[in-house]
C-alpha cells in the first residue's frame, strides 16, 4: 500500500487569505500584517508595520475601538466587532473584527475583513426607508428637506448640501434649501447655481473632483462637488448637490451610484411634500387672492378669542364689502374684477399688522382680524387707514377704476363672546353701511348676550 504524498503546505498561507491577519502588540501597534492588508485597508503591508492602530480609526470610533482592545489585552475573545478605517485614499473602510490576545506571543492576533460593500448596501436600504417615512410626515417642505440633507450626510460626507427645483411659472431655478447658507458663495466658479443648471440642462450626474495632477500640469483647484438630477416619471424638476471638504476625502463613482440610488425616493419624497402643500394650501386659502379663506379665518379667529379670554383682551372684525364692484365686473368683465380684487387684496394687507389677518370671504367681500385690540376707537383708525387705501384709483390695464367700501365693525367682548355670533354683528354692521348709502363705516350696535341668572334654590 502507498501512501499518497500530500502537497507541502504553502510558506506564506497567510498571505493566499481574503481577510488580512494583524498581529499588534499590546502598545496599539502593527508589527505584522498579511498581505490582504492592501486590499482591506488600501495599504502595503511594510507601510502598516509600525503605526498605531488607533491612528486610522474614524474618530467618532476610536472610544469604542480603544474599550474592545483594553478587552482583549485582558484575555476576552471578541467576534463581529465593526469599525471605519480609513484607507490610504482617504475612504472610510468598514472592517469586521475577530481578535484574540495571545499570552505566549504577547501579541493580539486579529482578522480584518472589508465588509464596506455590505454597509453601504444596508445604508441604502435603510436611507430610502428614512426618506419614504419623512415624505409621509407631512407637507412641511423645509423640515423635509432638513431630513433628507441629515439622512445623506449619514451616507456620505457634505460639507454643503443643496436641493434646486425648477420654478415653471417663472422659469427660474430656486434653492429652497441650501445649507450650510455661508457656503453657498455664488461668487466663486463654480458655484451650486450653475452646476444644478448644469444637471437640469444634461439630465446627467455631476461628479467634479480634481484631476490627479501629471508632470505637465499644475494640480487643479480642489474642486469636490457630487449632484444628480430629481425626476419623476421622466419629467426633471431638479437637483440635488453635494459640496465636499476641498481637502478630501473626494466623491467617487461608488458615492456618485449611492446618490443615484437615493435620488428616486428623495424626488418622490419632495412631488408628494408639494402636493400636499398645494392641497393643503387650496383648502385654507383664495387661489385668486392667496388671502386666507372662511375656513382659515374661523380657525384663526377661534383660536384668536381663546387666546384673548386668556389674556383680557380684546379683539375687532371688520367685515368690507366693496362698492360698486358689480358695475365693475358688468361693464368691463370678470378678468378685470378679478385684477381689481387682487389689487385691493394687496392695499388691505398693508393696512394691518403681521399678527392681523386679511381674508376673503368670497365675491367682493372680506373679513379683517385684529387682535389686542381695546376699543372702538383703536378699529375706527385702521377702518380709516382702509377706507382711505381704497378711495385711490386702480391702475387696471388700461382702466382707472375708482372704488369705495362699506365696512362694519364688531369688538370682543363688547358685541359677541364666540366666533359665529362676532362674524354675525360685523356683517350686519357692514350691510347696514351699505344701507346706508355705503363708503362709510358703522359699528355694531348689540351687546354680547349676558349669561342668564340662575332662579334661587
Amino acid at each position: 500500500m502507498h501512501n499518497t504524498p500530500q502537497p507541502a503546505p504553502p510558506t506564506n498561507a497567510l498571505d493566499l487569505l481574503l481577510d488580512a491577519v494583524c498581529m499588534v502588540n499590546a502598545e496599539g501597534t502593527f508589527v505584522h500584517v498579511s498581505a490582504a492588508s492592501e486590499r482591506v485597508f488600501g495599504y502595503p503591508a511594510a507601510e502598516l508595520v509600525g503605526r498605531r492602530v488607533l491612528d486610522l480609526v474614524h474618530p467618532d470610533d476610536v472610544a469604542i475601538t480603544k474599550a474592545t482592545a483594553d478587552r482583549v489585552l485582558r484575555g476576552e475573545q471578541v467576534t463581529h466587532f465593526t469599525n471605519r478605517y480609513r484607507r490610504k485614499n482617504g475612504q472610510f473602510a468598514h472592517i469586521m473584527w475577530s481578535a484574540r490576545w495571545s499570552e505566549q506571543d504577547q501579541l493580539r492576533i486579529a482578522v480584518a475583513r472589508d465588509i464596506t460593500a455590505q454597509k453601504r448596501a444596508e445604508s441604502m436600504r435603510e436611507a430610502v426607508y428614512a426618506i419614504s417615512e419623512a415624505a409621509s410626515s407631512g407637507d412641511d417642505l423645509t423640515l423635509l428637506f432638513r431630513q433628507i440633507h441629515q439622512i445623506v450626510q449619514r451616507l456620505l460626507p457634505v460639507r454643503l448640501f443643496s436641493i434646486a427645483l425648477y420654478n415653471h411659472e417663472s422659469g427660474q431655478l430656486d434653492f429652497p434649501y441650501c445649507q450650510p447658507e455661508n457656503q453657498a458663495d455664488e461668487a466663486a466658479l463654480p458655484s451650486p447655481t450653475s452646476l444644478s443648471q448644469r444637471i437640469l440642462h444634461s439630465g446627467q450626474p455631476l461628479l467634479l473632483v480634481p484631476p490627479q495632477p501629471d508632470h505637465n500640469n499644475a494640480p487643479a483647484a480642489a474642486e469636490n462637488w457630487l449632484g444628480v438630477p430629481l425626476q419623476v416619471q421622466n419629467t426633471l424638476f431638479g437637483a440635488v448637490l453635494l459640496r465636499g471638504d476641498a481637502a478630501g476625502p473626494y466623491y467617487n463613482s461608488e458615492d456618485l451610484e449611492l446618490l443615484q440610488y437615493v435620488s428616486a425616493q428623495i424626488a418622490a419624497a419632495i412631488q408628494r411634500a408639494q402636493l400636499q402643500a398645494r392641497l393643503q394650501f387650496q383648502s385654507h386659502y383664495d387661489h385668486l387672492t392667496g388671502l386666507p379663506n372662511r375656513a382659515l379665518l374661523m380657525d384663526r379667529l377661534n383660536v384668536a378669542l381663546a387666546r384673548a379670554q386668556r389674556e383680557e383682551q380684546g379683539l375687532a372684525l371688520l367685515y368690507l364689502d366693496l362698492d360698486n364692484f358689480k358695475q365693475v365686473n358688468d361693464s368691463l368683465g370678470h378678468d378685470v374684477g378679478d385684477l381689481l380684487l387682487q389689487q385691493a387684496s394687496r392695499r388691505l394687507s398693508d393696512c394691518v399688522r403681521d399678527c392681523d389677518t386679511v381674508a376673503r370671504m368670497g365675491g367682493d367681500e372680506f373679513v379683517i382680524l385684529l387682535e389686542s385690540v381695546q376699543s372702538e376707537a383703536a378699529s375706527a383708525i385702521v377702518a380709516g387707514k382702509i377706507c382711505t387705501a381704497l378711495r385711490q384709483p386702480f391702475q387696471v390695464g388700461l382702466h382707472q377704476l375708482h372704488s369705495n367700501v362699506s365696512v362694519g365693525v364688531a369688538l370682543f367682548p363688547q358685541h359677541a363672546d364666540d366666533a359665529h355670533h362676532l362674524l354675525r354683528q360685523a356683517d350686519q354692521a357692514m350691510y347696514r353701511a351699505k344701507q346706508e348709502g355705503g363708503s362709510s363705516t358703522r359699528t355694531a350696535q348689540c351687546s354680547a348676550p349676558q349669561a342668564s341668572p340662575q332662579p334661587s334654590a
